[in-house]
């Protein structure tokens, strides 16, 4: 499902034109960003938990020579589903 598709399915569920259900997909995925780009964690009950997550400095290596190359610490965003989403994927 791609995010056009969850919109037409989220106006059939709630009987909202397309536009509309359209801008409500798009202000909770924003929001959820925006969240987790300020450092905080987004809980949703039966759905999951969106953070973010630091990663160390690293060393790597170069797949082609080799060579060592220096990883620099970042921030990557992290999804952990609920025991019901779980459940309902594990049917």
């Amino acid at each position: 499902m791609n995010k056009k598709e969850l919109i037409q399915d989220v106006a059939a569920a709630t009987d909202l034109p397309q536009a509309q259900a359209q801008e409500v997909v798009s202000a909770a995925l924003d929001s959820i960003i925006k969240a987790v780009a300020n450092g905080d964690k987004v809980q949703i009950a039966g759905f999951g938990t969106f953070e973010p997550r630091e990663r160390a400095a690293r060393t790597g290596r170069n797949p082609q020579t080799g060579a060592p190359v220096e990883i620099a610490a970042s921030t990557a965003p992290a999804f952990k589903p609920a025991a019901a989403f779980k459940d309902a994927v594990n049917k």
